[in-house]
């Protein structure tokens, strides 16, 4: 059963006087809770629709949609004096980071605690049920939380999603520390507070799963299919995958048909689909058809001695993590165990260097690191 009933209402905050209050409540906390949800199954250009916050003694839930000026918000996620506790906080950092410009300092990751103890369950919903014995209705985990008003229910669904995480953060940060786990999540803490959006400067054809399969004239003909269904996507204010699917669109590029009873044999493509884009899809495929052919840059082989340090390396991390009953990310990232493995340092000076944003790690594992790089084929 849920524990909606027996908590107090949430404070809804959509008017300036309201964030005001709000900030001021906020910055009285050493630590509070944040959540967001956006609306990236129902627009083209998703953005943030709901940020929940809680304290010791509130929950509030702002609406970023109501016509207010949320940069006073900034210092409050920028105080380093205030600890900022999400779950998976790393896509709600991007998506307030790319909406807001907001800046992050102090953070607490209850996701990330949880795998540094090695928990084999991660959802937030488990972690409450866990250890609170509270059972979280999932059904609007994927609701369109643009729409307004927002029901009752939503908005009692959104406040679970905050008010039981300072007490959970207090129970994962004394096993952190009980395990001597804590300075290995702080330096997670540290890199997932600087995450922001990749631009986005990949090929139309990109966003086609599968592109790789298709010959270079192929690709070409994927390339503007792709490009027409953006078109209709930005227009229609729909995710690309809600006006074609990807499958759809690498199955046109396979075949490239010309006319409407070629397009008629493609599968997926229903005739409701068929009636509202086949002169577009057929327009696409004549000027892919007509374009110079898209050869893929495949980057260069790696050596043979990188392949054979990372290999070393990989099989030392899975050891280690079997050892400690982690996965395998936890000892260490796999891009820093790529860096190391591509710059082959010959020192612990070196390694340092390489491994300067995760000192904790470095102390407890540059022997071994330094040991499997040097270890010899047999």
């Amino acid at each position: 059963m849920t524990q909606n009933n027996l908590l107090p209402a949430p404070i809804i905050i959509n008017t300036d006087e309201g964030l005001q209050q709000l900030i001021t409540a906020l910055r009285a906390e050493k630590r509070i809770a944040v959540d967001t949800e956006s609306n990236s199954l129902y627009v083209y250009q998703e953005k943030v629709c709901l940020i929940q916050f809680s304290t010791s003694s509130a929950d509030y839930l702002l609406d970023p949609l109501s016509d207010i000026d949320l940069t006073p918000l900034g210092e409050v996620f920028s105080d380093d004096h205030i600890e900022k506790i999400f779950h998976a906080a790393e896509y709600d950092i991007i998506c307030l980071r790319r909406d807001f410009g907001f800046e992050f300092k102090h953070i607490f990751d209850t996701m990330q605690a949880a795998r540094v103890l090695g928990y084999p369950k991660l959802g937030l919903s488990s972690l409450l049920e866990e250890h609170f014995g509270v059972m979280v209705d999932k059904r609007y985990q994927k609701a369109n939380w643009g729409r307004r008003p927002l029901p009752q229910e939503m908005l009692d669904y959104a406040r679970l999603d905050t008010h039981y995480l300072i007490p959970l953060r207090d129970l994962l940060f004394n096993s952190l520390r009980r395990m001597d786990r804590l300075r290995v999540a702080v330096e997670d803490f540290t890199r997932i507070s600087h995450s922001s959006a990749t631009p986005n400067d990949k090929p139309c054809y990109a966003a086609a799963r599968g592109y790789h399969t298709l010959d270079p004239h192929q690709l070409a003909v994927l390339n503007e299919l792709c490009a027409y269904r953006e078109r209709q996507a930005f227009h229609a204010n729909l995710p690309a995958f809600k006006i074609l699917s990807s499958s759809v669109l690498l199955e046109i590029a396979k075949k490239s048909p010309t006319t409407i009873a070629e397009m008629q044999s493609i599968p997926g493509l229903s005739d409701k689909l068929l009636h509202r884009h086949a002169l577009g899809l057929i327009q696409a495929v004549k000027l892919g058809l007509v374009q110079p052919p898209i050869h893929l840059n495949h980057h260069a082989k790696p050596s043979q001695s990188y392949i054979d340090r990372l290999e070393r390396l990989k099989k030392w991390r899975l050891q280690r993590a079997r050892e400690k009953g982690l996965e395998s990310d936890v000892i260490l990232p796999r891009d820093l165990l790529e860096e190391i493995a591509k710059s082959n340092p010959h020192t612990d000076q070196e390694l340092s260097l390489i491994m300067r944003a995760m000192p904790e790690r470095f102390k407890l594992y540059h022997d071994f690191i330094m040991e499997a790089l040097k270890e010899k084929e047999i």
